[in-house]
Parts: C-alpha cells; structure tokens; sequence
C-alpha cells in the first residue's frame, strides 16, 4: 500500500520528480545557508526561477534541523519549505531530522496550508541512510499528524524506484 490515514490526514508515497507536484508546498533539502546547489536543491532552482534563491537571500539561513518557507516561483507548487537536514556523522543526526519535518510541519499549520510533498531529506550528498530517512521522517509525520492540525496530506516523493521500495517496505 502506498497511502495510509492518520487522524484526519493522510501520508501517501509517490515515485516521481518533487518539482512537478501540484502540492500548496514542496520541500527543498536545504543547507543551511540556503543556497540552492545540487539535487532537489538544483531542480528546484532550475523549474522555479530566481525568486526562490533571491527570498532565501534575504532570509540569510538556519539552523540543522530548522525550516523557512519561501514563494514557490514558477513551480506549480505555491511555496517552498527549506528544510535542513543532517549531514552524516556530525552527530545528533536523527533527531536534526526528526526536528527538520516538525518544523516543516509546523510552517504548513502556522500558514494554513493543506498539502505538502518532501523528498528524502538529507539522502544525498550528506550522506545519511535511506532506510534510517524513511523510518525517522514516516514516523515523524505520523506523531505529527495524530495532534492538532490541518494538514491533510503529506507526501513523500522519492525520485528513484529503491528509494520508493524503502519507503514503502517503512510505511507499511
């Protein structure tokens, strides 16, 4: 199964390219300078247009484990969330993560949004484990929608086929 409910939410898997989402939010894997390089970051500066990296600019950064929201730019997703993740042995790695999708999805309940998809946060080029990714950020998602909010959907957008395995194999 690739979907499941939580409360009065749903947390659904798709295999695919994050950037072509139509959710009210998309979350970028973001450093903490904010600087749009490489992965999600590059695709998401190539299909959004300059308006992205000019906000987070002024904006400045954050901190491991913090997220900002910024104009969605040309993406048909309306905003983006910079959610900074762990790089791999820098030490309180799970819980940076855990605290990089509360705090994304603390955003979505402050802005009154409904719908949000995220990549696997921190997977890349910082090197933490896709099977530990899955079961932090799952789970998370979880915890978070059991409470108060009015989210109702939360995506997780894996862009490789395995990826999308372990996900799945996670949430079921």
């Amino acid at each position: 199964m690739d979907e499941i409910t939580v409360g009065n939410s749903k947390i659904k898997l798709i295999q695919g390219d994050i950037t072509e989402l139509n959710t009210d939010v998309i979350v970028n894997a973001a450093n903490a300078q904010l600087r749009l390089g490489s992965g999600v970051a590059g695709a998401i500066r190539r299909k959004g247009g300059p308006l992205i990296q000019e906000e987070c600019n002024k904006i400045g950064g954050t901190f491991v484990g913090g997220a900002i929201i910024t104009t969605g730019g040309d993406l048909k997703a309306k905003h983006v969330i910079h959610a900074v993740g762990p790089r791999m042995n820098e030490g309180s790695e799970d819980a940076k993560l855990r605290n990089a999708v509360t705090n994304s999805l603390k955003l979505m309940d402050e802005h009154g949004l409904k719908t949000i998809a995220f990549p696997a946060i921190s997977t890349g080029i910082f090197g933490y484990p896709i099977d530990r990714c899955a079961k932090i950020m799952i789970s998370t998602a979880k915890k978070y929608l059991s409470g108060e909010t009015q989210i109702e959907e939360v995506v997780f957008c894996l862009y490789s086929k395995p990826d999308f395995e372990v996900f799945k194999k996670e949430l079921n």
